[in-house]
């Protein structure tokens, strides 16, 4: 067996290592303005050097530190002051630039700002029932049952443990807990506290009185059926007639499937478009929204003790690695704002059929083209367009929109496949109820148009635009 012994290498080998602040510096190209505010605000906190400013502060000068012994590294740093001068005064200049354009004043952000404040918080549907299981008169014994199976009811009304595991896991009696739940069925909404869909919907047709009708049949038992729309096969066993079954389903299509969703606790989802285009003068201007974006500098108190005589060696070290990092956050600010501006520049100028006439016009674009237009990289594009929106004439677009291949029309001419989608989407908006188009029929359509595509895309398409096929889209 031979030996094993412990030995100490060196080698060479070449590795590429991000530094911290270049992770800094394509984080905040990457994440969207409101995340992008959470980043400086923790910046402020954890650097005491930097500090936010109001738009109209005014201008601050900033002078070169002396009497440090080492005359290079003082040198060194003066040229980052002068440096950082600069950014500061070509960022207040583009900060007040995008302000004035779009008519900024204290008195609007205050306005802004109380709006937003008075906006009351939505009541939960959890509340919502409790207020109503208060009001039942039940016994204290029993109203704790009630509050144990509406804390069970998620935020679309169902009830997310069965009466039977509610049973076993708290010791109650089942029937007890089932007599609970039918007065919690009875609360508003009606359908809240059902076990599944069937449940639900059968809970809202008796509170209608038809639990009997031919809707409350359909539901009970063919309710996957009339999902697919087999109306000739449900009126078959039920022993109607097609158009009754129709009116049923009617009837049906009017009820909700979620009935808790109007109390949802979660917070809508909202997004802040990053870039505005607007029309002045024939021209699309664009305009990025710093509205939410605080504006930092250097702070002025340490800065005087960075130059202050008094101050202790250590304390101005640590003053002038804070005040470099403050530096680089400025910096990354205003290139991430710059990148942004000329990528959107580019997709405007390259789009602007699609701004003057719609979707069919939308031409197709790849970010490697944007990439050599702009002078970037291909994977900046990648990240300055991530999670990012732009607000158009034409509504509010999410900037990856604008990138799509291409098909080539029998012209020669390349048109963007959202086009295409587009157009499938309007030929089925058109279509007889009664004989619905097929795939080969719109890959038919669309030749006649000059594009030529396969049936197997245009199912994908269909599929992407959450259009069932002809069959589940004929009325029988």
């Amino acid at each position: 067996m031979p030996s094993q012994t412990l030995s100490l290498e060196q080698s060479q080998r070449l590795q590429m290592i991000l530094a911290p602040q270049l992770r800094q510096s394509l984080e905040m190209l990457q994440v969207p303005i409101l995340e992008l505010r959470t980043m400086i605000q923790q910046e402020i906190e954890q650097n005491p050097t930097i500090e936010e400013t109001p738009p109209d502060a005014p201008q601050i000068e900033i002078e070169p530190g002396t009497g440090e012994t080492d005359k290079a590294q003082e040198m060194e740093f003066e040229k980052e002051f002068e440096t950082l001068a600069r950014l500061d005064e070509e960022w207040r200049d583009y900060f007040y630039q995008d302000l004035h354009t779009e008519g900024y004043s204290p008195e609007a952000a205050r306005r802004h700002q109380f709006m937003l404040d008075s906006i009351p918080q939505k009541e939960s549907l959890q509340e919502h029932l409790l207020a109503q299981l208060h009001l039942t008169g039940l016994s204290d014994t029993d109203r704790q049952i009630g509050e144990l199976i509406i804390g069970s009811i998620n935020d679309d009304g169902y009830l997310t443990s069965s009466v039977a595991d509610l049973a076993e896991s708290t010791g109650f009696d089942l029937g007890h807990l089932e007599g609970i739940l039918a007065v919690i069925h009875d609360f508003d909404p009606t359908g809240v506290g059902a076990e599944d869909l069937r449940e639900c919907l059968l809970l809202q047709l008796d509170r209608l009185g038809k639990t009997d009708s031919l809707a409350g049949q359909i539901v009970r038992d063919h309710l996957k059926k009339l999902g697919g729309r087999k109306y000739t096969e449900i009126a078959r066993q039920l022993k109607t007639v097609p158009e009754e079954v129709h009116a049923a389903a009617r009837l049906i299509g009017t009820l909700d499937p979620k009935p808790g969703r109007a109390y949802t606790s979660e917070v809508s989802s909202y997004v802040l478009p990053e870039v505005v285009v607007q029309r002045v003068n024939g021209e699309y201007v664009v305009i990025l929204n710093d509205d939410e974006l605080p504006h930092v500098r250097i702070s002025r108190h340490y800065r005087n003790l960075l130059q202050s005589k008094d101050t202790k060696p250590e304390v101005r070290n640590y003053i002038r690695e804070r005040i470099r990092n403050g530096a680089f956050l400025i910096k990354s600010i205003h290139q991430r704002q710059r990148t942004i501006r000329r990528i959107a520049t580019e997709i405007v100028e390259s789009q602007r059929d699609f701004l003057d006439n719609g979707i069919s016009h939308l031409k197709p674009m790849t970010m490697a083209e944007v990439a050599e237009r702009v002078g970037v990289h291909e994977t900046t594009v990648s990240r300055t367009v991530s999670g990012k929106y732009m607000r158009t004439p034409r509504g509010v677009f999410e900037m990856k929109y604008f990138f799509t291949p291409g098909i080539k029309t029998s012209s020669g001419e390349q048109i963007s496949n959202k086009t295409v989608k587009d157009m499938i989407a309007n030929m089925v908006n058109q279509e007889s109820p009664d004989s619905p188009l097929s795939d080969q029929e719109i890959v038919a359509r669309l030749k006649d148009k000059g594009i030529g595509i396969a049936r197997r895309t245009v199912a994908k398409y269909r599929i992407v635009l959450g259009i069932p096929p002809s069959h589940m889209r004929k009325n029988y």
